[in-house]
């Protein structure tokens, strides 16, 4: 049964909802009163080590959860993470990107947020057939698309996952990913490795428990073999997330994404004006169930100032 989130004043100003709909343990609302004792654990070790951000109970759930409650491994992870935060520059990215290359990336890596599953998450899209870093390159560097990546993962955190807990009336801390492997040969492999596997290991390492659904689409001949050796190195709480779909994935993902949610291309109804990739369509984008993120937030804006759209002469980005 959900119970109240246990926050603590110093750290907790959340203005969305804090139960999880995922009723397992660990999960905000569905904690044991010795994983609460492990927040404040954590919390108070991070404390006396020097840290005063992101200490938030939400956060230090993640990190515990990511870490199966073992307050060390959680404490180094998040230490881990706080370094590579200093040494990207995420705060200052936040603050200063601009993918102005965006549009003309997108024409040979398209990855995009788009509005919403079934379950009120913001849906994460990959067309990973249409790689062509040859051509990227020309246009971008790897290290701006890694920057790009990290800005739109703290654009999840807020104002997207917000926005999306707003609307829904429950905690949501995830998304459901779509990831179109339609074209996708060996000789590609090699040429992508290196930028998928940064990518990859800024996803686990820094950003924590964001996997809600994982669907792998237009799988090719032979992947679902291949997949089933991986997962036998995978936790199995991950490998429950993970859905490999051949070409005849619309039923199933439908059942995941609603019809009217999901881009024409995918089997859906969607289609936005100038494309669904471009749109970043979603409920961060209305003012209804939206605000500015906290860190963009003037010095008097409070709790009961009124949402505000995050649409700007700086459009999101896409992660």
């Amino acid at each position: 049964m959900a119970s109240e989130l246990k926050t603590d004043p110093k750290y907790d100003d959340y203005e969305y909802p804090t139960t999880s709909p995922n009723v397992q343990s660990g999960h905000p609302g569905h904690t044991t009163p010795e994983q609460d004792a492990q927040v404040f654990q954590l919390r108070t070790q991070l404390e006396q080590a020097g840290y005063t951000e992101r200490l938030d109970t939400l956060c230090m759930l993640r990190f515990l959860r990511a870490r199966k409650f073992n307050v060390d491994h959680a404490k180094q992870m998040f230490i881990d993470c706080e370094k590579w935060r200093k040494d990207f520059g995420v705060d200052e990215l936040v603050r200063t990107f601009d993918y102005i290359e965006k549009p003309k990336v997108f024409e040979y890596y398209p990855q995009y947020y788009h509005r919403t599953d079934k379950e009120g998450r913001p849906v994460y899209i990959e067309q990973l057939g249409k790689i062509d870093l040859a051509a990227m390159y020309k246009i971008t560097t790897a290290e701006r698309m890694l920057q790009n990546l990290v800005v739109e993962y703290e654009k999840l955190a807020d104002p997207r996952l917000p926005a999306c807990s707003r609307k829904s009336g429950q905690l949501l801390e995830t998304c459901c990913t779509i990831m179109d492997l339609k074209g996708v040969g060996i000789s590609k492999v090699s040429s992508v490795y290196g930028y998928v596997k940064q990518a990859s290991a800024i996803s686990q390492n820094y950003y924590p428990e964001r996997l809600g659904k994982l669907y792998l689409i237009n799988a090719p001949w032979g992947f679902s073999s291949v997949f089933s050796v991986v997962k036998g190195f995978l936790d199995p709480v991950t490998v429950q997330k993970i859905h490999v779909l051949g070409s005849g994935y619309q039923t199933e993902l439908l059942g995941q994404v609603p019809k009217q949610n999901l881009p024409k291309l995918f089997g859906g109804t969607c289609a936005c004006e100038g494309g669904c990739a471009l749109s970043d369509e979603g409920p961060w984008q209305d003012s209804e169930w939206t605000k500015a993120p906290k860190g963009a937030r003037t010095e008097g804006e409070s709790k009961a100032s009124k949402p505000t759209s995050t649409t700007s002469a700086v459009q999101p980005q896409t992660a």
